[in-house]
């Protein structure tokens, strides 16, 4: 588990203002200020992930990072993707994953094309035999703050295949080769309910992966494969220097009054996909900093 002793959320972690800083897509974790927390030094793992052989999108950095570091000390392997301008994250990645004792397999891969993601589920499968929990993470974003008219076909295509097609055709191979107790997890957004204006094509995917969600968990519940989504709210990645024009106050608009660490959003990603979920499925596990959603 991460660092139990009982902190104020509101000062736990740096809060705006921050540095203005600007980084070409996809962004990069080293030139942040603050630095992320991926839980680095305060996830402690407690076994409840033991042998769960697990492929995750989107791990080389952000949220992903600490999902893997997390997975990795409750006992997991991961397979994960990262895209090819981020391979020295990935091997970060890698190296936290190993350090924890655990197998790390990181493959660079565009989830937006089809055959990469049967692939991806091919390779994690000859890996690992079976795929006992399927993280769809990787996402992509671009800031239009001049409206509709600014977004281009090419980039609501990139947005559109990126964030839902690949989670569709991941979920589509991977399935076959779930058993019973097995657990689907993608993430949503606060975006899904919420919509920034400036974030529209963005927005729209994640109220579509909320019903995803909800549909395919009623579909595979026969079959005892359970199907979540997290919800974040701002997390502080380097996806954000990477697509918003303003990161001086990013987070701030939250209740706490700043945006969340990323090892603070690992462990509602190890409750969905452990035991002591069971009767869970089809939910959405908002983490959001206190604002309200349905």
């Amino acid at each position: 588990m991460t660092d139990d002793r009982q902190q104020d959320p509101t000062a736990q972690h740096p809060r705006p203002e921050f540095p203005q800083q600007d980084q070409e897509h996809p962004g990069w974790t080293g030139p942040m200020d603050p630095p992320p927390d991926h839980g680095e030094e305060s996830y402690r793992g407690c076994g409840l992930l033991t042998d769960r052989k697990t492929l995750l999108t989107g791990g080389d950095s952000g949220i992903g990072r600490a999902v893997a570091i997390a997975f990795a000390r409750e006992g997991a392997d991961v397979v994960f993707t990262y895209l090819p301008e981020e391979e020295k994250e990935a091997r970060e990645t890698a190296r936290l994953v190993e350090d924890a004792g655990r197998k790390a397999v990181p493959v660079a891969c565009d989830i937006r094309e089809e055959r990469r993601c049967r692939e991806l589920v091919d390779r994690t499968v000859a890996e690992f035999g079976r795929i006992d929990v399927l993280i769809n993470n990787a996402a992509y974003q671009m800031s239009q703050p001049d409206g509709i008219t600014a977004v281009s076909t090419e980039q609501f295509d990139r947005v559109m295949r990126t964030n839902l097609y690949g989670m569709f055709w991941l979920c589509k191979f991977s399935v076959p080769h779930m058993r019973g107790g097995s657990s689907i997890i993608n993430t949503t957004s606060v975006q899904a309910y919420k919509p920034s204006p400036h974030l529209l094509d963005y927005a729209t995917t994640k109220g579509a992966i909320v019903t995803f969600t909800q549909g395919l968990a009623q579909m595979l519940a026969k079959d005892g494969i359970r199907v979540n989504a997290v919800a974040p709210g701002p997390v502080w990645t380097p996806l954000i220097p990477a697509t918003l024009p303003d990161t001086r106050e990013f987070g701030k608009q939250a209740p706490i009054g700043r945006p969340a660490q990323p090892a603070e959003l690992a462990p509602a990603y190890v409750y969905l996909a452990s035991q002591r979920a069971s009767c869970v499925t089809a939910e959405i596990l908002n983490a959001t900093g206190g604002t309200p959603l349905p």
